[in-house]
């Protein structure tokens, strides 16, 4: 590790931080120190970076916009890079090339002011493009991967490849990444050019409405806690919808608390840190609502949060 700090701070020596608090850098506001935090502004540096890393045995972590992590209290041990500079560019009039380290919500905007329609319905999610990707963010029925043309990724050893979309294995909830451990890189989004900038912010608009009426987004929370559950695996009871949110609810757990934590009265898949959370507090709030789902429904969530570090 101390070789890892010694060559990193030669190159980047004012965006290196030892022992960083990762609570600020994260949407729940909660989690320990990282080891190594390297706030990388280029994909040449994260792919230096990785380089470095792996030469040195040392683990790497990556963290965009810290929306949809719960990192441990202990924090996280070896180097966390955090991309925090990127391009978007137009390649022809039908794809749109991001880089990782781009918020959605910069996306959308970028997207909408030169009128190439697709991504306006996105906006107010939170996080990077990065981020989106590796958990193929979904909103109302469509995952954002069904928008993706290919992706630019590196190993963990530093080499990078270019994968097309139909090969990243999305899923809802899930890409290769989770599998591989590869790190995006950059993106290119399909896009249908031409379109009125001014229809385009009205849908952005209403889907920015609908998130604010229906999610807690006034609040320090990470977003829905729990992935939906999956028909075609779990047996739901008639009547009910196939919504986490609606079997917490009707569970009994809105509103519950432990801790700091407690269960969105807005949206009952979405957890609230009061301002006092732990870690420890919301991985044991999520282990109650797990729980009474079960008992009751005889459904077992599975977490669409990403946990990090060490507990």
């Amino acid at each position: 590790m101390t070789a890892l700090t010694s060559a990193l701070t030669a190159r980047f020596a004012d965006r290196i931080y030892i022992n960083r608090p990762l609570a600020p850098l994260t949407t729940f506001k909660v989690g320990g120190p990282a080891d190594l935090l390297f706030d990388a502004h280029s994909s040449a540096e994260i792919l230096e970076a990785l380089t470095l890393a792996r030469a040195a045995g040392v683990s790497v972590t990556m963290l965009g916009g810290g929306s949809n992590v719960l990192v441990g209290d202990r924090g996280i041990r070896g180097l966390v890079i955090r991309p925090r500079a990127g391009a978007i560019s137009a390649v022809g009039d039908r794809l749109v090339r991001v880089d990782a380290a781009i918020t959605i919500n910069g996306l959308v905007r970028w997207t909408i002011n030169r009128g190439a329609g697709g991504l306006e319905a996105w906006a107010g999610t939170p996080g990077t493009v990065g981020g989106a990707i590796y958990g193929n963010a979904h909103w109302q029925r469509v995952n954002i991967g069904d928008l993706v043309d290919c992706v630019r990724l590196a190993k963990p050893d530093g080499t990078e490849l270019q994968v097309p979309a139909d090969r990243m294995e999305f899923d809802y909830d899930k890409s290769r990444l989770k599998r591989t451990g590869e790190v995006v890189l950059w993106v290119a989004f399909r896009v249908t050019p031409g379109r009125d900038p001014a229809a385009l912010r009205l849908v952005a608009r209403a889907s920015l409405a609908f998130r604010k009426r229906t999610q807690p987004l006034e609040s320090p929370t990470a977003g829905c806690i729990f992935m939906n559950p999956d028909p075609a695996i779990d047996r739901v009871p008639n009547g009910m919808p196939a919504s986490a949110g609606a079997l917490i609810d009707r569970a009994g757990q809105k509103g519950t608390s432990i801790g700091g934590a407690h269960v969105s009265r807005t949206h009952a898949n979405f957890f609230i840190n009061d301002g006092c959370a732990t870690a420890a507090d919301i991985r044991a709030l999520i282990e109650r609502c797990r729980h009474a789902v079960q008992s009751q429904y005889g459904v077992t969530l599975r977490e669409e949060i990403v946990y990090l570090g060490e507990f």
